[in-house]
């Protein structure tokens, strides 16, 4: 006995109101634009630059002991992780601090470099500093607009690979409802303030590669009833491929987040803001697939007869399966 969480014979009408759902996703995707014009992202040591520092101890790590004798430092965002290597002693215990830039500076000084590695020996009384490394905001800057480039990338990547797939429309459609979900994603994370770094650019285009799933799932859909439905409206048509998929839909997107859940109420601080990126991005991108995509197609149109050539379709690649 199979679970069903949607009926098979489901006839919901998903573009009785999609001006209005055009309209709503309109209004975040401005919303989102003001406010990172206004508040901006709270970027983290990734993109504002900072201190790496390594130690080296024969204790045992706890990281949750290290943060807590850096705490009253007052050093602002600081991340601890431990390293491991197949080559390390089994006494030889390494750690990386990553240290914000103390205002607006290039380098953490060397007095409060004596501060974190005397209240680190409270916790270690070996601890040793292996290396200390500064990054500088022209470098955090070149992380920034390498971060831009690499969604872009994937996003021209994403119009060429559906463009090949389906036709351009449906490339249209598909690179639409991407943007629509990194723009609502990286708004919601300036409205929230939630600290933005490369572990968000990673969300990102996990987030692309999964809507862009989602989306071409329905446009496979789409594209069978309408060759089997050629009288059909394409109205018609859009709604009958949606409430096909809609059950595989719920179940994927349900099932991924619960994974999700698990890893935001379990996994700490150190994921949180990933995890918090993966989430919001499976909900939008469930619901750009079904209300952004697909009515960029109904507007656009489509051929649909694919037995007769038609130059202007740009579809000369439709029937490439990759």
């Amino acid at each position: 006995m199979r679970l069903r969480l949607v009926p098979d014979d489901t006839k919901i009408d998903f573009f009785g109101r999609w001006k209005l759902w055009f309209g709503i996703s309109l209004v975040l995707i401005v919303l989102s634009f003001i406010s990172f014009g206004v508040r901006g992202l709270n970027y983290g040591i990734d993109f504002r630059g900072g201190t790496t520092i390594r130690t080296e101890s024969t204790q045992e790590m706890d990281v949750g002991a290290y943060r807590d004798a850096l705490s009253g430092l007052g050093l602002g965002d600081v991340l601890i992780s431990e390293v491991f290597d197949p080559s390390f002693r089994a006494d030889q215990h390494v750690a990386m601090i990553r240290i914000q830039a103390q205002d607006d500076e290039e380098a953490v000084t060397s007095e409060l470099i004596q501060q974190v590695e005397e209240a680190l020996k409270t916790v270690a009384p070996d601890i040793k500093f292996v290396s200390v490394e500064s990054v500088g905001p022209k470098v955090s800057g070149e992380l920034i607009w390498t971060a831009v480039q690499a969604v872009a990338l994937a996003i021209g990547a994403v119009l060429i690979y559906v463009w090949l797939r389906f036709e351009w429309q449906f490339a249209v459609g598909a690179v639409v409802a991407l943007i629509h979900d990194v723009v609502l994603t990286i708004g919601i994370f300036s409205e929230l303030q939630i600290k933005f770094d490369l572990a968000i650019i990673a969300a990102l285009l996990t987030i692309v590669g999964y809507s862009l799933n989602d989306t071409v799932v329905v446009f496979d859909r789409v594209r069978e009833n309408l060759r089997k439905f050629k009288k059909t409206p394409l109205k018609e048509v859009l709604n009958l491929s949606i409430n096909e998929t809609l059950s595989r839909t719920t179940m994927t997107s349900l099932t991924t987040l619960l994974a999700l859940i698990a890893l935001i109420v379990l996994g700490g601080d150190v994921i949180r803001g990933f995890v918090f990126a993966m989430i919001w991005g499976i909900v939008v991108g469930t619901y750009s697939s079904i209300f952004i995509a697909s009515p960029v197609l109904l507007f656009l149109g489509v051929k649909r007869d694919w037995s007769k050539p038609d130059n202007n379709a740009g579809n000369q690649f439709a029937n490439i399966d990759a």
